[in-house]
């Protein structure tokens, strides 16, 4: 078995309204989708973020550089990806979710089986909400979606602040507590928006109101600066490391204390093994591990295979599992590109259980929306 092609695909759609965090609106959704055939048919799709020369170095370096190779020999495969290119996590994430997605179809495996054999069936989930919104006021607008989330069966949900001042945030999330109740779980994703006085600001205020962690309040470059006085000086958990994008940047912030729960995200940080390895890296610090997720289908099916191989936190019956981040805006990319779209049910996501990724890819879909072809 030999891969015959390596095909990229950019896709785009365009929002009725402008959306985003803290720092930037935007109207289109768009991602990169990675394609790996081989010479007797068998396919495996990856994505990733179309950030930088991602798709040029797919295309021109990665890509080449695995054309007449056996998927099945990963290790070998995911080596040659990181060696003569100098890595790129992006590119390297899309192509090592895509031969992984090729490896479990050619042993006839799900990819969490790949590792022994996955610890849960399905996993709880968060619903990531609550984005600003044009023409939108968060203090109403939060609230209401924040109660649509739980009518769709989230049992946990973030939202987005530092893009208005303080005291207007801080009312959006008061407002969103008294809409859901003290039982349902709230995040706060900052997206570096505050500086270090602000976020100690914000977070104590959000420990108040029983929110579950702090997301990046801080910039994330360079290296994650001033992390570690936060995680020292506040109470609510600081998360962050969604930008990671290897091991080697990751170990250096966990032996800082950066974080109280490390985010690495599966298409940015190098693929499913290290986005594991990260993981579990961050237990031997006693550090908790939340990969981040912010894409289509393929990204959220990766994900989930690897939160089915993540251990609980502790051995205790009330220990934190590891959650599904669930982006609920549209998103053609997540609910028309695959024929089984994520199903949440009672706060938790089946992991899917067919070979691979467990995902059927509608081609036609990435047709509709392909641009740049």
């Amino acid at each position: 078995m030999k891969i015959s092609s390596v095909q990229t695909f950019h896709v785009q759609h365009r929002l009725p309204k402008a959306i985003g965090p803290s720092t930037f609106m935007y109207r289109e959704r768009d991602s990169l989708l990675v394609k790996l055939t081989t010479d007797d048919g068998l396919t495996g799709w990856g994505e990733t973020a179309v950030l930088g020369d991602v798709r040029g170095i797919i295309e021109k370096q990665i890509g080449p550089a695995l054309l007449g190779k056996d998927p099945r020999q990963h290790r070998k495969n995911w080596r040659q990806m990181w060696g003569p290119n100098f890595g790129n996590g992006l590119a390297v994430g899309a192509v090592d979710i895509a031969l992984h997605d090729l490896w479990g179809k050619a042993l006839g495996l799900p990819i969490a089986e790949l590792y022994g054999g996955r610890l849960r069936e399905r996993v709880p989930v968060y619903a990531s909400t609550m984005n600003y919104t044009e023409d939108e006021n968060p203090e109403q607008q939060y609230p209401r979606d924040a109660k649509a989330a739980v009518q769709m069966g989230f049992r946990a949900m973030k939202m987005r602040l530092g893009g208005q001042p303080l005291e207007r945030d801080v009312a959006a999330a008061a407002a969103v507590r008294q809409a859901v109740g003290k039982d349902i779980k709230l995040m706060a994703d900052g997206n570096g928006a505050y500086t270090l006085s602000t976020a100690i600001r914000m977070g104590n205020e959000l420990d108040r109101l029983g929110f579950y962690w702090f997301e990046e309040p801080l910039p994330e470059s360079p290296c994650y600066a001033g992390y570690e006085v936060l995680t020292d000086k506040l109470d609510i958990a600081i998360a962050g490391g969604e930008v990671l994008d290897s091991r080697g940047p990751a170990r250096e912030l966990i032996c800082r204390r950066a974080f109280d729960i490390i985010q690495p995200d599966v298409s940015l940080c190098g693929g499913i093994g290290e986005c594991l390895f990260v993981c579990e890296m961050a237990r031997l610090w006693s550090m908790q591990s939340n990969p981040h997720c912010w894409g289509g289908a393929i990204v959220i099916a990766a994900t989930l295979h690897v939160l089915a191989l993540l251990p609980d936190e502790t051995w205790s019956r009330t220990t934190e599992t590891p959650m599904l981040e669930l982006d609920v805006y549209e998103n053609p990319f997540r609910d028309k590109l695959v024929k089984q779209p994520v199903e949440v049910r009672d706060g938790f996501v089946d992991v899917p259980t067919k070979p691979g990724l467990g995902i059927d890819i509608d081609e036609d879909v990435i047709k509709h929306y392909q641009i740049n072809a």
